[in-house]
């Protein structure tokens, strides 16, 4: 007789529980603000971290990265049109709509409002 060896073990772990409305709020503020500071580095985390922990935060963590993610996109484009002047003049637009949409956007969410980015590719919905 062989015997059978014991089935593998269950995961010990409880599902990640959603967020309250406020920690909701502070961590779509959070994300939008980093994206000033960190550029799509921010978002990316916060997307990835906390994603399933609300409707709200899923969407605002998710409009900050598809923004940010276009701003990347406007910089290199910035980057490789520095040969000629345009290209000085793409970086500091997108600097300059960087930090303005980031703060209205982050002002929209401390309210618990909805913010969608102008000009922005949708890449993570």
């Amino acid at each position: 007789m062989t015997a059978t060896p014991p089935p593998p073990p269950t995961p010990d772990y409880a599902p990640t529980a959603e967020m309250s409305p406020a920690d909701q709020r502070l961590w779509s503020t959070l994300t939008h603000v980093g994206g000033i500071l960190f550029s799509w580095l921010a978002p990316l985390i916060t997307y990835l971290v906390l994603k399933d922990r609300g409707a709200f935060v899923r969407a605002h963590t998710a409009t900050a990265l598809n923004f940010q993610l276009t701003l990347l996109i406007a910089y290199i484009v910035g980057s490789v049109l520095s040969v000629i002047i345009i290209g000085f003049l793409v970086l500091l637009a997108a600097w300059v709509l960087s930090i303005i949409f980031g703060i209205m956007a982050a002002i929209a969410a401390n309210k618990g409002e909805f913010y969608t980015y102008p000009m922005s590719i949708k890449f993570v919905s």
